[in-house]
């Protein structure tokens, strides 16, 4: 059946791959309203050992290969019965290629790299029959015979392969360069199907241009007789061209000064769908940042991207060419529904009247182009397998709609599906689409319920939602039948990721996992076995196998933790349910408790603030910050209390959650910290006089701006690679929370700490990396130079040369919590 809300558990995550029994909690009415209980806390898995070892900064910060070293991007082999993965190699940044067996527990081998062209990747590609498989292995194409097992090198070249895809026919086109080529797997013959150039179309002889030009010609009968024959000679190669089918065609041609940005072949191999855009540079040659420490002694200037402050429009052209006719249809964006609308009027004349002026309404069209976000690498163009339809995933520019379309590819006009518009901006992180096999229907992601749901859709009808609730959707597999869609969801609470799959003609959602933590998974090739990668709060990424069936048990295949990392006596946090004053969704923490905090005097606590703002960290899974929940069993070994927030903006909570920030950086989070500092004062024997807060990136923006506009909320803090002026950071992150800093300079204002400086009153650390390319150092310059000038002195800063926005060195990651541990025991003791 439909699942149409999350249920509230009391769970407790048992050692080991079963959950222990659940206990739904419902509703209570007080004074005739309905209420729904806050959900009680998760205890997250404890560690296996017991032992009284000391957590030291010496031990956490060293390199991690004493931790293990952990399986990343597995995949099935074409069998079915092997897995692949990456592993690093030990006191080596190279990462190795596995191998192992799903039949035996145990890590594999290693693929030796004599070897490596002959295993085919997670990206291959696979013919309609299934019989064969191919693959781009350092940038040649290789092609496997499912039945003889005979691999097969079909290029060798330094133009490289891009794209490749099976033809209906049975050939593997390819993209090279501003080309398509397709090859023929038996004969070995590679024609090219297509081409285009960004020129003018070539032409036999030019119009005269001028005054001497016409009388030349009417003068001169050998010019006459020299363009006479030019026209012949090129007549008779178009001729040649058309009749003769030997030749490669005719390149298409398009406007000059623009590039491409995506090519997509139709599996019949008759149309492309192409997207072009002015080739303009992504940066200017200001854009720099020097490098202190460079290998000949010297600065160097290191190019970086470009400021939001400095940003321009992009937008692309979409164009449908005919590979038998040779034409060319531009398709228009005029079919958009909101096309032109003036989507920021009302931001625009609230900072028209702040100064003093008025704003005029527009409808002029907007930017749009394909989807190309950092949180999706699929092609945002999809054709159905049979080749006769195709749909486009589009954006604004402007971050507030976005489109699937179809194309009549008779008319050459763009005929619109789903239309996702959002006052805020459209979450682009949920934008899986697709076609099911057997019909001519889409199926996708969407977030207009409030958190993002899978849709199919028949085309020109109403989208069906196939899951709905207040959980999130995301990771979507389709099987060959059209019977299952597979995907990973937070379905039983906001910090437990399991598989599941919906039954695409019964509506059913069935479970497949239920091991608590956080699950990704792979379906195998033969459809009948789920490859897992599981992980828990003090359990690393370990890869287990199991059969894609309701109450089907998985085996742990891999074991690449360490034996040393198992004997420490980690801290597993429990994640509370945080009540907010701000609205009736709490705020979800993981709070960090020595055995007896309830016992004796008030304890110090600190609050760590998750960096990249849209990221989940208080859920039952490994953290990416594995060092920084190292650092936390640490200070609570010594009697602090540590929590760790989602605070608002952070992901894994819908749609509402993600844009309570919009045009407003800084003020919900740090409202959401205020009630964590209650809440520790109320639940967690803690003195909230003696709380100090910490984080890098977004967490370090939110470190300043908690001290500089809530001063009496913490004693200390430490900002790390910090943000200091919104207008300095990206376009992509920044430009959807706050627009751009020409149309919207009241919500850069109201976002930025270093307008707030004044503030400071408590005592602050600033750890800066100078060549940080995310964040740059310039940031911390000019903060710095504000302090100075406010005569403020509870500040210090520390530099770290060779540093980029993810440290690499364990002496700089030493070095840095040395700092934050000494800034937090001279202020809280």
């Amino acid at each position: 059946m439909y699942k149409t809300t999350r249920s509230y558990l009391v769970l407790l995550i048992c050692a080991g791959l079963s959950a222990c029994a659940t206990t739904s909690q419902t509703s209570n009415t007080t004074s005739g309203v309905q209420t729904k209980p806050l959900p009680q806390p998760i205890q997250a898995q404890a560690a296996v050992s017991q032992g009284d070892d000391i957590i030291r900064l010496e031990q956490i910060m060293a390199d991690p290969d004493w931790m293990g070293r952990f399986p990343e991007n597995p995949y099935w082999g074409l069998d079915s019965q092997s897995v692949r993965y990456e592993r690093k190699r030990e006191g080596s940044p190279v990462n190795d290629l596995w191998q192992a067996s799903v039949r035996q527990q145990g890590n594999g081998s290693i693929v030796p790299l004599g070897e490596r062209h002959l295993t085919d990747n997670g990206n291959r590609i696979v013919n309609q029959d299934a019989t064969k498989a191919a693959w781009v292995f350092e940038g040649n194409l290789f092609v496997k015979d499912l039945k003889t097992a005979q691999v097969t090198q079909l290029t060798r070249s330094s133009d490289g392969v891009q794209r490749p895809m099976f033809l209906l026919d049975g050939r593997i086109a390819y993209q090279s360069g501003d080309s398509i080529l397709a090859i023929d797997v038996q004969s070995g013959l590679t024609r090219q199907l297509a081409s285009w150039k960004f020129a003018d179309k070539p032409k036999a002889v030019q119009e005269p241009k001028d005054y001497l030009a016409k009388k030349q010609l009417k003068l001169i009968q050998y010019v006459n007789k020299e363009r006479a024959e030019r026209q012949a000679r090129f007549d008779h190669q178009q001729e040649l061209q058309a009749e003769n089918a030997s030749l490669t065609p005719q390149p298409f041609y398009l406007a000059t000064q623009f590039k491409t940005a995506e090519a997509s072949l139709s599996p019949d191999g008759k149309r492309l769908v192409l997207a072009i855009e002015k080739d303009e540079p992504s940066r200017d040659d200001n854009d720099i940042m020097p490098n202190y420490i460079g290998e000949d002694g010297r600065i160097k200037s290191e190019a970086v991207r470009r400021k939001v402050a400095d940003a321009k429009p992009r937008n692309q052209e979409l164009w449908l060419l005919d590979l038998q006719s040779g034409s060319q249809m531009q398709l228009s964006y005029q079919e958009l529904p909101g096309y032109n609308e003036d989507v920021l009027a009302d931001v625009k004349s609230e900072n028209a009247r702040a100064n003093g002026e008025k704003y005029q309404p527009n409808r002029l069209p907007r930017d749009i182009g394909l989807i190309t976000d950092w949180y999706w690498s699929e092609s945002a163009i999809k054709w159905h397998a049979n080749g006769q339809q195709v749909a486009v995933m589009l954006k604004a520019w402007d971050n507030k709609d976005r489109w699937i379309a179809t194309v009549d590819l008779a008319k050459g006009k763009l005929v619109t599906q789903h239309r996702l518009h959002d006052k805020a901006w459209v979450n682009y992180r949920f934008n899986s689409f697709g076609w099911l096999n057997h019909s001519e229907t889409l199926y996708f992601l969407s977030e207009q319920s409030g958190y993002a749901q899978l849709y199919r859709q028949e085309l020109g009808g109403k989208e069906l939602a196939l899951t709905f609730g207040d959980y999130e959707v995301d990771k979507l597999t389709l099987t060959r039948d059209d019977k299952f869609i597979y995907f990973r969801a937070n379905i039983k609470h906001p910090g437990i990721y399991e598989i599941y799959r919906v039954n695409l003609q019964s509506g059913d959602i069935e479970a497949l996992t239920d091991l608590g933590g956080d699950n990704e998974y792979v379906l195998s090739p033969d459809e009948q076995s789920l490859l897992l990668t599981h992980s828990q709060v003090t359990r690393p990424p370990e890869l287990y196998v199991q059969a894609a069936q309701v109450g089907a048990k998985p085996m742990q295949l891999t074991n690449t933790v360490s034996e040393a990392f198992k004997a420490m006596p980690w801290i597993a946090p429990k994640v509370v349910p945080v009540p907010s004053s701000h609205g009736s969704q709490p705020v979800y923490a993981k709070v960090y408790l020595p055995a007896d905090y309830q016992q004796g005097q008030k304890r110090k606590a600190v609050i760590f603030n998750h960096g990249a703002g849209y990221l989940q960290n208080s859920h039952l899974g490994w953290s990416g910050y594995f060092r920084e929940f190292m650092f936390h069993s640490m200070l609570v070994q010594q009697g602090y209390v540590v929590m760790d927030m989602d605070y608002r903006a952070s992901a894994g909570y819908g749609r509402d959650w993600r844009t309570a920030i919009y045009r407003q950086m800084g003020t919900p989070e740090i409202q959401d910290l205020q009630d964590g500092v209650n809440w520790l004062g109320a639940n967690a024997n803690v003195d909230t006089q003696r709380i100090c807060t910490y984080g890098g990136s977004y967490g370090g923006f939110m470190t300043f701006m908690a001290l500089f506009t809530s001063p009496e909320l913490f004693q200390c803090g430490a900002a790390l690679r910090p943000v200091t002026d919104w207008a300095y950071y990206n376009t992509p992150y920044t430009a959807n929370i706050l627009n751009t800093p020409q149309v919207d300079d009241i919500a850069y204002q109201r976002s930025s700490p270093i307008y707030y400086a004044e503030g400071l009153n408590k005592p602050l650390l600033i750890n800066a990396p100078m060549v940080d390319n995310n964040v740059f150092f310039v940031d911390v310059v000019r903060l710095v130079q504000r302090l100075i000038e406010l005569e403020k002195t509870d500040f210090e800063t520390a530099i770290y040369p060779v540093e980029s926005h993810g440290f690499r060195q364990p002496s700089s990651w030493l070095d840095e919590y040395r700092r934050i541990y000494k800034l937090f025991e001279e202020n809280l003791n």
